[in-house]
């Protein structure tokens, strides 16, 4: 297997992550690192014994992809300069600041012919891909992502800094496009949003309700999807999902797939299958990062591209919108 050069431009808690996992993954060579900060850089590249750029055109010269964990507000002008120097590029959530800053990159990807990734890592998350060969059709979907507060987080909203995270998963689940919003938010403890609700309404009936607060004394990251015959729970904390299925076949085996424990619970002509995944997964990260080393050799498409990414991120600043709004 060819192994991918690739380096992290950004090596704050997160770009940190991304280098120790680029050093244990077997498809990827880390290449090196820059950040702003020289002080920094080099104390994560001794850390991880691998090289510092001095500057951005280096990086350009020596490899094939990197992977952008800057703010959110460098996202565009980093990501863009990789694109137009034919560099496959992997660029945190959200993609951009702005839908035509997405629109751009995505311009740039294919016009170069190269690999434009967005970082929504929950995709990967074991609690997400459990469901995987169930028949998902939701008619209703309820998200809660609260997280204590941390100042690192607050140059964006919660809505870019959490909530995007649901938005990309119920977009992925649901497969239709968005109708209406309601959406209601206030800032808290910093100058940003801290605390919101979104009601958002799709053209095939689905509504999802999505809360997302980092204002809260303890963490929370569920999603509970209800349709027809099925209800399924996630908690993408411990990784572990529940499925509820009712039939009417009590003997017919119903997606029973190794290493998930099934119990049923009899009824009058009818059974509820449960099915809990609390299988360890691989550190998402890994899957994440590894998808990319095989969306640039051409093994896969990349799970969450430039469309995906400038669909979340439209979605999220919509809800901004009509929250400031409300609270000029």
């Amino acid at each position: 297997m060819e192994q991918v050069r690739i380096a992290v431009v950004g090596v704050g808690s997160l770009g940190e992550s991304h280098v120790r996992v680029i050093k244990e993954l077997s498809s990827v060579y880390l290449s090196g690192i820059y950040d702003i900060s020289q002080r920094r850089a080099d104390e994560i590249a001794q850390k991880y014994d691998t090289k510092t750029y001095a500057n951005l055109t280096e990086i350009v010269e020596d490899a094939t992809a990197v992977t952008v964990v800057v703010p959110t507000t460098a996202h565009y002008a980093v990501a863009s300069y990789m694109l137009s120097n034919n560099l496959h590029t992997f660029v945190e959530k959200p993609i951009t600041q702005t839908v035509e800053e997405a629109e751009h990159l995505i311009q740039l990807s294919e016009s170069r012919n190269r690999v434009l990734q967005v970082g929504h890592i929950e995709r990967f998350n074991n609690a997400f891909t459990a469901i995987e060969g169930i028949s998902v059709s939701p008619g209703f979907i309820e998200s809660h992502r609260l997280a204590s507060f941390d100042p690192r987080g607050t140059d964006v909203s919660v809505i870019h800094d959490l909530m995007i995270h649901d938005i990309d998963l119920i977009r992925c689940l649901v497969q239709a496009d968005l109708e209406k919003i309601d959406a209601t938010g206030v800032a808290v403890i910093s100058d940003q949003v801290d605390i919101a609700n979104a009601r958002l309404l799709f053209v095939n009936g689905c509504v999802a309700n999505i809360t997302a607060s980092r204002i809260s004394l303890k963490k929370m990251r569920k999603m509970r999807i209800f349709q027809k015959d099925h209800y399924i729970s996630m908690n993408f904390l411990t990784g572990e999902s529940e499925i509820y299925q009712l039939i009417t076949e009590p003997n017919s085996a119903i997606n029973k797939r190794s290493g998930i424990p099934i119990k049923t619970v009899s009824g009058p002509n009818k059974q509820i299958v449960i099915q809990k995944n609390t299988n360890k997964s691989i550190e998402p990260l890994k899957l994440e990062l590894d998808s990319f080393a095989r969306a640039v050799r051409g093994e896969a498409d990349p799970p969450i591209n430039g469309y995906d990414g400038r669909e979340a991120l439209r979605i999220s600043l919509q809800i901004i919108d009509q929250i400031n709004s409300r609270h000029p």
